[in-house]
């Protein structure tokens, strides 16, 4: 490890940056040092500057990385390497708001059955039943499985904050029988070597496999799984400050795309042309 990226390591920890937003911006600054065969410290700001706009444009990357990418060169160069941010901006890539594409009920089953290794069918199945990221899936313990109040704790998920979500009945006796089998000790879903989770790039595999043989076109990785618990619980009557709750929203505005999603609501909107007395000939 270089001394820049130790010292850029070492702020984002003491400022409590989560470890996967770490990971993003170490290697965009090391995308960008590859780019030029330079160190960091030495690339201009022009040149960051070319480097972000050919990234929107020549190579086409989407909108998301552009921005993680950019506020990874603004930490280094304005927190690591202490230069004036007056002397130095960064444009921040738009991204234009995309509503997801939500699997059907009937969509989720058929995924489900198509995967094929049981405990990562399973971890699909919890990611489902409980509305959580892959990451939060993957770090859940055995201990965060409370039987006796039916509920499931999610510990320091996305923004540092802990919440708790019901614990599905039929989730649960799918659990005892993989405790059955498995015995896990401390992770509830372990990786190869149990002292470590399973890993979240294998549960997007599985997810991505599992879509491809149920014939499922919609776009999305496994994180639809979360898109569609939020909607279908807000088809089945689930009030919206509840289902943020539950997904550990910080904002209600976050949650109610989901509410703008639902088909129950969307079903009642009379289209303008049969409100017509009578279609022209």
């Amino acid at each position: 490890m270089t001394e820049l990226r130790r010292l850029m390591v070492e702020a984002m920890t003491v400022r409590g940056m989560a470890a996967r937003t770490q990971q993003s911006y170490v290697s965009a600054v090391r995308r960008l040092a590859k780019h030029y065969r330079r160190s960091p410290d030495q690339i201009t700001a022009e040149e960051v500057r070319s480097y972000l706009a050919r990234m929107i444009g020549a190579d086409g990357l989407s909108w998301s990385t552009c921005s993680i990418a950019a506020n990874a060169f603004r930490f280094l160069y304005h927190v690591t390497l202490g230069r004036d941010a007056t002397d130095f901006e960064v444009p921040c890539a738009r991204q234009p708001q995309r509503l997801p594409e939500v699997l059907s009920c009937e969509e989720v089953t058929r995924l489900l059955a198509s995967v094929e290794r049981p405990k990562h069918r399973l971890v699909l199945e919890t990611i489902y039943a409980c509305g959580l990221r892959v990451s939060e899936a993957t770090h859940l313990k055995v201990r965060d499985v409370d039987r006796d109040r039916m509920t499931v704790r999610i510990e320091q998920g996305k923004g540092s904050k802990d919440r708790y979500v019901p614990l599905s009945r039929r989730l649960l006796q799918r659990l005892d029988a993989y405790w059955a089998v498995d015995r896990p000790r401390h992770w509830l879903f372990e990786g190869h070597n149990s002292e470590r989770c399973l890993h979240v790039t294998a549960v997007q595999k599985a997810y991505g496999l599992a879509k491809l043989r149920a014939g499922i076109r919609k776009r999305g990785g496994v994180h639809a799984l979360r898109h569609a618990y939020a909607t279908h619980l807000i088809e089945s009557g689930v009030d919206v400050l509840t289902v943020q709750r539950l997904l550990g929203h910080r904002s209600v505005s976050t949650t109610m795309r989901y509410f703008h999603l639902s088909r129950a609501r969307i079903a009642v909107v009379r289209s303008p042309l049969d409100l017509l007395d009578s279609p022209r000939p």
